[in-house]
């Protein structure tokens, strides 16, 4: 999970704009890209231009309705939604633009990390293509460091933190994203040991999801003082619910890759410690040969699918409702449009079918 969701299911993106999300999210979606291309421009000082693609001189278009807007919308769903919590909750203006850039700082470093693990090569920064997709996920992480470096010290120049806070935030997101990476180490070689539902949930998908999201409230807990403070740190937790919702989801819609590389997936517990006895055979023959067939969780597997599914409704129903008693503007009725939304390209016909036939 690399806080990258992808909205591509059209019927859910069309009842949030009917609910008037998109546009209630119009000015955070804006200033989430001028952080980006800020920090893009920042990268033309980090490495010579010989590995870099020319930097656009303006920001594209935002409208949700256009393609340009929906990708960008697809691609920092996440980060824009943390910028308007922040501005919710009263964070001023000048922080407001500082935590958009180093939250887009944090994004791009687990990106690179994720790559990694997975074998992937994507790159969120205009970086001229090279061979070795490994050589291209470490060289965004080495550039990542250096711009969240930028970020922090063009944060100190223009008095909007102190210099002493700098090593703090640092410190506090590294500590965070080692825990997060130690989970992923751990997972390596495949996992031989299948724990409880909830246990996976609390053990690894609070931190794979959970703890990634609560990255981007690290500096603001920092800064912030007092009531806001209090505040952020009550949105924190909500967040980390949030993330937890959709790493469950994510372990929906990457069933086969998971079963694949041996890693958790809460499907595979609910199964083994709670499914049929019908699930449990097919689960013993695909887990022992590490190769699922097509349809496998819509239907081999539904009932359990649909028990897993209904923990991320829960997740993501409570964390919305715990960011409204806030006074975020989010209705968390509409939590379970978001869970639907915010899926992969694979996985819309598979939620369709999970929550259509539930």
């Amino acid at each position: 999970m690399t806080l990258s969701p992808v909205f591509r299911s059209t019927q859910a993106v069309q009842l949030l704009a009917e609910q008037g999300v998109w546009s209630r999210l119009a000015s955070d979606i804006e200033a989430q890209a001028e952080a980006v291309r800020t920090v893009q421009l920042d990268f033309e000082d980090v490495i010579d231009d010989s590995f870099r693609k020319p930097s656009s001189p303006k920001l594209p278009d935002l409208e949700v309705a256009t393609s340009e807007g929906l990708r960008f919308l697809q691609e920092y769903f996440f980060l824009i939604l943390f910028r308007s919590i922040f501005r919710s909750l009263g964070v001023e203006k000048s922080r407001l633009q500082a935590y958009a850039e180093l939250n887009f700082c944090i994004k791009g470093t687990i990106t690179a990390a994720d790559n990694i693990f997975d074998d992937q090569s994507k790159t969120l920064l205009p970086l001229v293509p090279s061979s070795g997709s490994r050589f291209m996920s470490i060289l965004q992480l080495m550039s990542f460091e250096r711009l969240a470096r930028s970020v922090l010290e063009r944060a100190v120049a223009a008095s909007v933190i102190e210099r002493g806070s700098v090593l703090t935030i640092q410190r506090a997101l590294l500590d965070r994203m080692a825990e997060i990476g130690a989970l992923e180490g751990s997972e390596e070689g495949g996992v031989d040991v299948i724990p409880k539902p909830n246990e996976m949930l609390d053990r690894v998908h609070r931190v794979r999801g959970g703890s990634l999201f609560a990255l981007a409230f690290e500096a603001p807990l920092i800064l912030e003082e007092g009531d806001l403070r209090g505040r952020i740190s009550v949105a924190k937790e909500a967040v980390t619910r949030l993330g937890t919702a959709f790493q469950i989801v994510d372990d929906l819609t990457d069933f086969e890759f998971d079963i694949g590389r041996r890693s958790h997936n809460l499907l595979v517990s609910q199964v083994r410690h709670m499914g049929t006895e019908r699930e449990k055979v097919a689960l013993a023959g695909i887990w022992e040969s590490g190769l699922c067939p097509d349809g496998a969780v819509e239907e081999t597997f539904a009932n359990s699918a649909r028990e897993v599914l209904q923990l991320a409704y829960v997740e993501a129903r409570a964390s919305f409702k715990s960011l409204q008693d806030l006074g975020y503007w989010f209705d968390h009725s509409l939590a379970d449009e978001v869970v639907h939304a915010i899926v992969g390209l694979e996985g819309v016909s598979r939620m369709q079918a999970l929550a259509g036939d539930g």
